[in-house]
């Protein structure tokens, strides 16, 4: 019997692959259990029809990735942060601070666990961040932190 995996099953296939399987084991096993559906012209299509939507999803999840990392390139993120005497921040300004500070100034939406920082900034100044932004896109933010 020919079937559609719907989940991936351990030495048998992979979800959307269609695979010859034997009668006995589609209908006791696969079909019961929803792993698999029969090969039917409708089941192939809807299949053909989610990965085409998953095609362009990924497609326009990649030009947003490659649009913030232009973006990224002009602007400076300033950060507030409290600091004791000397300079010392209390604490650090962390990936979190830096996503809420891009989107409440430039309105863009990073992830903070997109946002990678070398070592933790511990001290005025101005610092080069690295994003990674999904589908092998990454850009530099600029950091400006200063005394709130």
């Amino acid at each position: 019997m020919k079937v559609v995996f719907l989940e991936d099953v351990k030495g048998q296939g992979k979800k959307g692959e269609m695979k010859n399987v034997s009668d006995g084991y589609a209908r006791n096993y696969l079909l019961p259990r929803k792993l698999a559906a029969e090969a039917t012209p409708d089941a192939i299509n809807a299949i053909k029809l989610k990965e085409k939507a998953k095609a362009a999803q990924a497609a326009k999840e990649k030009q947003q990735a490659e649009e913030y990392a232009k973006q990224l390139e002009g602007v400076q993120v300033v950060v507030r942060a409290k600091a004791g005497s000397g300079g010392k921040l209390f604490g650090a300004v962390t990936s979190e601070s830096i996503s809420r500070a891009l989107k409440e100034q430039f309105d863009m939406d990073i992830e903070k666990n997109k946002i990678v920082q070398a070592e933790p900034i511990k001290s005025f100044g101005t610092f080069t961040v690295k994003a990674r932004l999904g589908y092998e896109v990454s850009g530099k933010i600029n950091v400006l932190v200063i005394e709130g």
